[in-house]
């Protein structure tokens, strides 16, 4: 194991912070991620309404169309729309006939979210609900809407154990689950906090632990929306 003294001094000078984060990001973007002019004008429409900057990262979101290019996913289920960023990268990675069903409580998120999927040409490929989830969600069982290939809960984390067990009714085996902003920072190793959100996340984390039917592994992240990362869940039976 190389000691520091070995490390290049290039290296070792390199600040790890919130800004050395956000350029990387921007390096790689440039050079991989290939966010097109519809999903940069959705987060402009998103930003000028007001909705709160907090859609994943142009990475984040190619890593969700990479995944659901991966699995062959054909019906996708979203729970939390806000702008719709993360639903555009998930609907172009559909072959024809491809859906994807995203949940979405604020009239006023949905209407942007609209604009946005009509802007990007997904408006077929995307059905969107408005509503609470957990009423909803009760809904898209009854009537048989599922199962789904890939579920991505990105909404209120207080309700992400609800959330999870409702994703668990609308999988099959093979279908894969992503659940959001579960770092929090580093939040989470917090058991004693006041913070519903960091509360619902560890409330969710021992709900996988005991799950039989899934196998999961968590992905931190470093970027431009500092640091957090991903549960990734495989439904196994």
């Amino acid at each position: 194991m190389a000691g520091v003294s070995e490390i290049p001094l290039a290296f070792r000078e390199v600040q790890m912070n919130q800004e050395t984060w956000t350029s990387v990001d921007q390096y790689f973007g440039d050079l991989l991620i290939q966010e097109d002019a519809a999903l940069q004008a959705a987060v402009k429409a998103s930003e000028g309404a007001g909705l709160r900057p907090i859609q994943v990262s142009p990475a984040q979101g190619k890593f969700l169309h990479l995944l659901a290019r991966m699995i062959g996913a054909r019906n996708i289920l979203e729970i939390g729309t806000l702008g719709g960023y993360s639903t555009i990268w998930m609907a172009t990675a559909l072959p024809e006939g491809g859906r994807v069903i995203t949940l979405e409580l604020s009239p006023a998120h949905a209407e942007v979210a609209s604009q946005n999927f009509i802007r990007a040409g997904v408006a077929h490929r995307v059905e969107l609900q408005l509503g609470k989830a957990l009423e909803t969600l009760p809904q898209l069982s009854a009537e048989g809407r599922g199962p789904f290939d890939l579920i991505f809960i990105d909404a209120d984390r207080p309700n992400m154990p609800a959330y999870f067990d409702w994703a668990l009714k609308l999988a099959r085996r093979g279908s894969v689950i992503i659940a959001d902003n579960v770092v929090r920072k580093g939040g989470v190793l917090n058991a004693n906090s006041e913070d519903a959100d960091i509360q619902g996340v560890r409330r969710f984390a021992e709900m996988a632990s005991k799950e039989k039917r899934v196998s999961a592994t968590v992905l931190q992240t470093v970027g431009k929306k500092g640091y957090d990362g991903f549960v990734v869940l495989l439904v196994t039976a």
